[in-house]
């Protein structure tokens, strides 16, 4: 059983720092390619950025040059860096594990991330 387990969410005033980790068990970690996703109230969940095994990233527009993500092979983790935080950014926050060949996913249960005054 692939179990995902994040923490790092909370209140943030705009222009603030956050970060979120996720911590996996239950499988070979580099068998998937880990991802950040975000839902906002009224909206459907959206990818914020993901990684390959290999660290090869990829970034939502909307958070290039403000968000970094990374991993720790090692630890089974992976990580949000969030910058410049808008109140735009404000959302529950899921970590994901995409298993390529199976077309498989696994799901955090969330975090929220709120930036506001």
């Amino acid at each position: 059983q692939v179990q995902l387990v994040e923490s790092g969410g909370g209140l943030v005033q705009p222009g603030g720092s956050l970060r979120l980790s996720c911590a996996v068990s239950g499988s070979i970690f580099t068998i998937y390619t880990m991802g950040w996703y975000r839902q906002a109230p009224g909206k459907q969940r959206e990818l914020v950025a993901d990684i390959t095994s290999r660290m090869s990233t990829n970034y939502a527009d909307s958070v290039k040059g403000r968000f970094t993500i990374s991993r720790d092979n090692a630890r089974n983790t992976v990580s949000l860096q969030m910058s410049s935080l808008k109140p735009e950014d404000t959302a529950v926050y899921y970590c994901n594990a995409h298993r390529v060949a199976r077309d498989t996913d696994y799901w955090g249960q969330g975090t929220q991330v709120t930036v506001s005054s």
